[in-house]
């Protein structure tokens, strides 16, 4: 069984995302005094009194607003409840109890689940406002005051939620997941896959370009293994980034990177390799991460018996940098190619841990420096003396050499050819780090 769920719902613009990062020691949602800030679900692990959970932030619930997005926020907060152990309500004491927040705990009370009810803003120390016994109103017992900017009664919260816990022993939380970003410009369809991959309306989908701000989790069990599969915003050309919330949004996308095994590169076929696609996977070649070149909605492409492999000769070409990285071609839409998607990640993943021994190597650096002599300059040539793989994710190897300005980087490729020949190696970077013997110092 999974970790215990807490979702923190309410109207927008109440602190739920304070409280978030409050609760998690860390600043994952976006917090701006703007109403509808979070839009997707955001997880992220908590723990009390020696018990892990996963809580949730929600974007902010208008029941009566007929806005395309707000209603999509709204089922997204649905489902949340639907998933969560226990919900915490958020309210503001400053503003008092609205018509929405009645709404909301109608909605709530029909939901059946252990609902805490928490008035935010309470920042003084002592007795809460005379405003805070208004709350009581909404027929949800007990209000708990609590400052989610301070940090002021989120003990008693918290006391409260873990009365309502699970029995520990039927929580199993010795799982090993993939994890995988779903990066891309905007609109190339990453929020669709997820939904396709999950089975469910996981993230908000829209045709508006930037729906998606946050970085989201979607934990996925199949045949095929176990996921955690990462929802990114889209990546745009820093000129592009004009809000400030949406810069927010970029470094949110950069960090999901940062914290994933595998980035699936997602590009739009009916829009073609772009100049922003090559940034985007640039940046996961350079932290390092197995990568896979995606190719959705590819349903939507007109095609004759050639056209998958002549797009997949242009998109060599574009992504030369990147030679190691294998393509596939799918439709979210669909749900064209998407299962093999699966066997690709299993596979990239495998070969970003791999661990060659060193007795192993040498043997293919033997026969590769006998096959192909290292480089010479002024009559004295380049020696490798030996090759070790110090690290995983990515395989990195350090070669000890006599001189590293002679270890120049046409040989260095063709090395790293001869290696990934012999072990694989598709899917990932491999890193080489060049010292002369005798020197701390890498070249």
């Amino acid at each position: 069984m999974a970790l215990p769920i807490v979702a923190v719902v309410g109207r927008p613009n109440v602190g739920k995302s304070t409280l978030f990062n409050k609760l998690v020691g860390k600043r994952l949602s976006i917090v701006e005094d703007t109403p509808g800030v979070t839009r997707d679900r955001i997880y992220s692990e908590c723990e009390w009194r020696n018990r892990k959970f996963m809580v949730v932030d929600t974007g902010g619930i208008e029941p009566n607003s007929e806005d395309v997005i707000l209603k999509q926020m709204r089922r997204q907060a649905e489902l949340a409840i639907e998933r969560a152990d226990v919900i915490v309500f958020l309210t503001d004491v400053r503003i008092g109890v609205t018509a929405d927040d009645e709404d909301v705990a109608t909605m709530l009370r029909k939901s059946g689940k252990p609902i805490i009810l928490c008035v935010n803003k309470c920042d003084s120390i002592g007795d809460p406002p005379p405003e805070f016994y208004e709350f009581y109103s909404l027929g949800l017992g007990d209000p708990i005051a609590v400052s989610a900017a301070h940090g002021h009664g989120s003990g008693d919260m918290l006391d409260e939620i873990f009365k309502h816990f699970p029995e520990e022993d039927t929580v199993n939380n010795d799982e090993e997941y993939i994890k995988v970003a779903v990066i891309g410009k905007p609109n190339v369809g990453k929020s669709s896959l997820i939904n396709r991959i999950a089975g469910e309306e996981r993230v908000i989908v829209s045709d508006i370009a930037g729906t998606t701000r946050d970085a989201t989790d979607t934990n996925v069990e199949n045949s095929h293994g176990k996921y955690i599969f990462i929802d990114t915003a889209g990546i745009r050309k820093k000129s592009k980034v004009l809000e400030k919330i949406e810069h927010y949004s970029v470094l949110r996308a950069y960090m999901a990177v940062d914290r994933s095994d595998v980035c699936v590169i997602l590009i739009d076929a009916t829009v073609g390799f772009t100049e922003q696609d090559s940034k985007v996977a640039g940046y996961a070649h350079e932290q390092g991460k197995a990568c896979i070149v995606a190719v959705n909605k590819w349903d939507a492409v007109e095609k004759t018996d050639n056209t998958m492999n002549e797009f997949k000769t242009k998109l060599e070409e574009n992504f030369s940098f990147m030679s190691y990285v294998p393509f596939i071609f799918i439709s979210a839409k669909t749900g064209q190619r998407v299962e093999k998607l699966f066997d690709m990640i299993n596979d990239v993943n495998r070969q970003n841990s791999m661990r060659v021994s060193t007795g192993m190597l040498n043997d293919v650096l033997a026969y590769a420096t006998t096959r192909v002599q290292p480089p010479s300059d002024k009559g004295r040539r380049l020696k490798i003396y030996y090759m070790t793989q110090p690290s995983t994710k990515p395989p990195t190897f350090v070669t000890f050499v006599n001189r590293a300005d002679l270890f120049h980087f046409s040989y260095q490729r063709y090395l790293e050819n001869q290696i990934r020949q012999t072990f694989g190696l598709e899917g990932t970077p491999v890193r080489f780090i060049v010292r002369e013997r005798g020197k701390n110092d890498d070249k």
